[in-house]
């Protein structure tokens, strides 16, 4: 099985930053994308960032896109997260996840089979 745990979330102010990690373990993968999404309450969960297995390839919502910076490391264990110029509509649960049959990921929910449980950010205006 794989265990996905982020952490780095928060209570920040807007206009500051903050940087979430998720750290994959358990079983491997020879390829797999990954991919931060985020909840709002009473929301549909939404796509934010995706990065693929080489670290080649980014992709990020139009909401986020020059703000936000998604990352990993060379070992392929942890994504980052660099959230700059938070504003108080990027209040939510950020979700991390994996999906393991594609190498370039998607911006779709659906696609992904493994997610981590979740940590909230909060922006304050």
């Amino acid at each position: 099985q794989v265990q996905l745990v982020e952490s780095g979330g928060g209570l920040v102010q807007t206009g500051d930053s903050l940087r979430l990690s998720c750290t994959i373990s358990g079983r491997t993968f020879s390829y797999n994308g990954l991919g931060w999404f985020r909840q709002a309450s009473g929301k549909d969960r939404e796509f934010v960032a995706a990065i693929s297995w080489s670290g080649g390839t980014t992709y990020y919502a139009d909401s986020v896109k020059g703000r936000f910076t998604i990352s990993r490391d060379s070992a392929k264990t942890t994504t980052f997260l660099q959230m700059n110029s938070l504003e108080a509509e990027d209040t939510a649960v950020y979700y991390c996840a994996l999906d393991s049959t594609r190498a370039v990921p998607t911006t779709r929910v659906r696609d992904y089979d493994y997610w981590g449980r979740g940590t909230q950010v909060t922006v304050s205006s």
